[in-house]
């Protein structure tokens, strides 16, 4: 057993890991994967002291909570699980997405989640994405009936703005907010991590890792497999990539002296925002590799000096590319 640090989600939350993993990529949008080396990373994680685990309907279109729902399972009294509603497939048209807050919606898909991960209660419930056309109110107070009936523990939202999570909260606790935010993606400091931190909710990054661009993994849209949806990511396309791929390189360099990776320069730059911003800052990297799993814990505990800091500091600003073709789904897009 590891001796990763713990926190707190939100103000009478869960006790986690200070990094979750992600089970995104278990399941579809970054190419080919091994279920076999999947299925294993799981357990090594819990071995290594991660005890939250994020997954959500939308992924495999249902297929990676059906994947982890054994696991989970088998190690229910550890495993804090966290799945997503909110985005709309079609098994007839794999472009389909659709965005649904409503009531109705809402009580369907949390029922779903739980035959696909055979449990009794999920223990934290996000809103994927944010329907502005339906009354915010509408939507938490469905989610907390949830609370109530007993299916979920406790509530969490994604991509939503400062004054989203204010008027969410007044509703009922969230216990975290789960966005985008990286050395290459910070249009979150702005209002969501302000308000985040000023309410006493948990922050769990995705993405800390930029999708692999800044651990090196690649440098360009066009090294990546046909399926990966990577490719369709204007940051890793055409002269964006070429210029971005020149931003990871004092990462590369802290890397080099520090004697570690640039994951783990780039996770740790992560976590030290929770000194930085004054609020519990939980990310979750996905990998489907224990030898990945083992890297990205050990950077919760790396500490960045000020002066490697300062060097990162103006990275972000200088990123060309959105970190979505389109960005009306996310916080950013309704600032």
């Amino acid at each position: 057993m590891s001796d990763l640090p713990t926190a707190v989600l939100g103000t009478d939350g869960p006790t986690v890991g200070i990094q979750g993993l992600g089970c995104m990529g278990m399941s579809e949008f970054y190419g080919p994967t091994d279920t076999d080396e999947a299925l294993a990373t799981l357990d090594f994680a819990l071995e290594q002291g991660v005890t939250l685990f994020d997954t959500a309907d939308i992924y495999g279109s249902g297929h990676n909570e059906e994947l982890i729902g054994p696991f989970v399972r088998a190690n229910r009294d550890r495993v804090v699980l966290a799945t997503k509603f909110a985005i709309e497939r079609r098994a007839d048209d794999p472009t389909y997405r659709a965005v649904r807050n409503d009531p109705a919606y809402i009580r369907s898909a949390v029922d779903a989640s739980l035959r696909r991960l055979g449990v009794d209660v999920i223990d934290l419930y996000y809103m994927h994405r944010r329907d502005p056309q339906v009354p915010l109110a509408e939507s938490v107070g469905a989610m907390a009936e949830l609370v109530a009936a007993g299916k979920v523990r406790h509530l969490g939202l994604s991509e939503v703005t400062g004054a989203e999570l204010r008027e969410a909260y007044a509703v009922h606790p969230i216990a975290a907010l789960q966005s985008e935010w990286s050395i290459f993606s910070r249009d979150v400091e702005r209002t969501a991590v302000p308000a985040a931190a000023e309410l006493g909710v948990a922050f769990v990054p995705y993405s800390p890792l930029g999708r692999g661009f800044l651990t090196g993994a690649f440098s360009a849209a066009e090294q990546l497999s046909a399926d990966d949806y990577r490719r369709y990511h204007p940051q890793f396309s055409g002269a964006n990539a070429a210029g971005n791929a020149a931003l990871v390189e004092p990462i590369q360099q802290i890397a080099a002296e520090r004697g570690v990776t640039a994951a783990q320069v780039a996770l740790a730059w992560v976590q030290q925002r929770a000194q930085v911003h004054g609020l519990t800052v939980v990310p979750i990297p996905g990998t489907r590799k224990r030898t990945r799993l083992a890297e990205n814990v050990a950077a919760a505990t790396l500490v960045l000096t000020p002066d490697e800091l300062a060097a990162l500091e103006p990275i972000a600003a200088k990123v060309e590319g959105n970190r979505y073709a389109d960005m009306s789904s996310t916080s950013a897009g309704r600032e």
